[in-house]
């Protein structure tokens, strides 16, 4: 019998946990694409040969008037890569920082501070273009452009009303009731009024509405009719990345909204599908750590894709912090209030509520399994929305063993919790000992240390994050080992603009109270710099 070992993340660290290896029907991982070598020549080339479209500077004209918009931090982008890239290539184009604009694509999410807006896109853009928040709840913000033919009103926000260009940025990743993210979605909902959003996400409860899917899914084809009725007049330019599960680009795409986006989602499904060979007895799965298990607003989107993988009657297990809550007083007071996933989708029907949309999205899943989650998350809070909240794996696993879900857990770190559940087997962890392993770890540590001293890359670290960024060619690396607290991304990119160094790429990894951070630059970095 073999035990493997897990660690998969969890807010802004990880959750370990072991299983007995024949048990396991599948371990899912995104699949393993080539990273993108050149970051910044990908993002030019994109810009200047896209799908659809004309090259970025035929369409930009001298004295024109450019809206950027930028994901909230509820959608991992890596704006801070990009848009330095993208806003000097305006200039180059004629194109004024003050005649260039950003607009956070917030949806009905909460307000961005300042200190998000500048780590978001990068201290040098943040302090060189005016930012804005697009808050669903300002009406006076937004101007009308028609209802769809599902009776949506199209109401956008007013600062991409009156630009000659928008530039829609972001990635994209499989939505559970629109089809995909990207493209459109930065528009609608993306910097769209509340009722806007209110109206296209009610046809959520309508059978098409679903993952991957956009013929015939209502939801999908409301938002392009709405879009559409804004490009009719206006000049709209697409700009999205694919990232792998590291936050690594991938691809970029960008041109005509409609066929860079089509294009862009075949490669989505490349990297994101995958097939099972069976239902299982028990899923578990990670959201990916901060910001995805943000909250359960985020966390759901993780619930639905184990629901795909999850037997009628088995058990799922998510691995979420939800540090900042459920996301929404909707949510838990309609599943307070009403209990059950009928009783909301007949309120819903009666009344469709952003907020109350969640309670349906998360309670509808608990219809076919059991739901527990590896959370910070209060208990009762847990249990109006129908599921569990414990704060480990292993009492996850204990749990499904009560409940008569799981009929044996095998482990070789067991806590006290599990080790008193019956049908646990603990068993000593004495696979280190052999002769044949100490000279593998011994060949393994060489290499690992060795990789670190010469690229950077750590891999197995006790205190921090597993980060491969491969092999720097051209230019400086610098490796930043700091404390896991907000803010610092922003400082390391202030002190890099004010020596006018172009960050060609970077990575930020974080494990519980510590992170790691990997700038490489396209040129040399002074010793003063260094030493700050």
């Amino acid at each position: 019998m073999s035990i493997s070992h897990y660690s998969y993340k969890y807010g802004h660290g990880s959750k370990e946990f072991s299983l007995e290896s024949d048990r396991v029907i599948k371990e899912v991982t995104v699949a393993k694409m080539p990273l993108l070598e050149d970051v910044k020549a990908a993002i030019l080339d994109a810009v200047y040969h896209p799908i659809g479209s004309a090259p970025i500077n035929e369409l930009v004209k001298p004295g024109q008037k450019i809206a950027f918009i930028c994901n909230d931090p509820t959608r991992v982008a890596n704006s801070f890569v990009f848009m330095p890239i993208l806003v000097n290539e305006m200039n180059k184009l004629g194109i004024k920082d003050e005649d260039m604009h950003i607009v956070f694509a917030l949806g009905t999410h909460r307000n961005m501070t300042h200190e998000e807006m500048v780590e978001a896109v990068g201290a040098e853009v943040a302090g060189r273009l005016k930012m804005y928040n697009s808050d669903a709840k300002v009406s006076e913000d937004f101007e009308y452009f028609g209802d769809t033919s599902r009776g949506t009103p199209v109401w956008l926000n007013k600062h991409i009303c009156h630009v000659d260009h928008v530039i829609m940025t972001g990635t994209i990743v499989h939505h559970y009731f629109s089809g995909y993210g990207g493209g459109r979605k930065a528009i609608l909902p993306g910097v769209a009024a509340m009722e806007t959003v209110r109206v296209n996400h009610s046809f959520m409860l309508d059978p098409n509405a679903g993952l991957g899917k956009t013929v015939g899914n209502p939801v999908y084809e409301d938002q392009m009719e709405g879009v559409a009725m804004f490009a009719k007049n206006h000049s709209v330019f697409l700009f999205n990345a694919i990232l792998n599960a590291q936050h690594e680009f991938l691809k970029i795409f960008a041109g005509d909204y409609v066929k860079a986006h089509q294009e862009a989602c075949k490669f989505v499904d490349q990297v994101y599908g995958v097939e099972i060979p069976q239902a299982a007895d028990l899923v578990i799965a990670s959201c990916g750590g901060y910001p995805k298990d943000i909250n359960v607003y985020q966390l759901q989107k993780t619930m639905d894709n184990a629901w795909c993988a999850v037997r009628e009657g088995g058990v799922v297990i998510i691995i979420g912090e939800c540090e900042e809550g459920s996301g929404s007083k909707v949510l838990e007071e309609t599943c307070k209030r009403l209990g059950t996933a009928d009783a909301i989708k007949a309120d819903l029907e009666k009344h469709f509520e952003i907020g109350a949309n969640k309670a349906f999205a998360v309670t509808r899943l608990t219809k076919k399994a059991k739901f527990i989650l590896v959370s910070s998350l209060d208990k009762e809070l847990a249990h109006d929305m129908l599921f569990e909240a414990v704060p480990t794996v292993e009492e996850a696993l204990a749990e499904a063993l009560q409940a008569g879900k799981v009929k044996k857990y095998v482990t070789d770190f067991a806590n006290p919790i599990v080790a008193k559940v019956p049908n646990t087997l603990v068993t000593p962890h004495l696979g280190a000992s052999t002769e044949e392993s100490e000279e593998n770890c011994a060949v393994m540590a060489v290499k690992e240390v060795r990789d670190f001293l010469e690229n950077g890359n750590i891999t197995h670290s006790v205190n921090y994050p597993d980060c491969n960024v491969g092999t720097k060619i051209d230019g400086d690396r610098i490796t930043i080992l700091h404390r896991n607290v907000p803010n610092m991304i922003g400082q390391f990119t202030t002190l890099l603009a004010q020596e006018n160094q172009n960050i060609a790429l970077m990575t930020n990894k974080s494990k519980k109270e510590y992170a790691y951070t990997v700038i490489d630059v396209d040129g040399s970095v002074s010793d003063e710099v260094a030493s700050k």
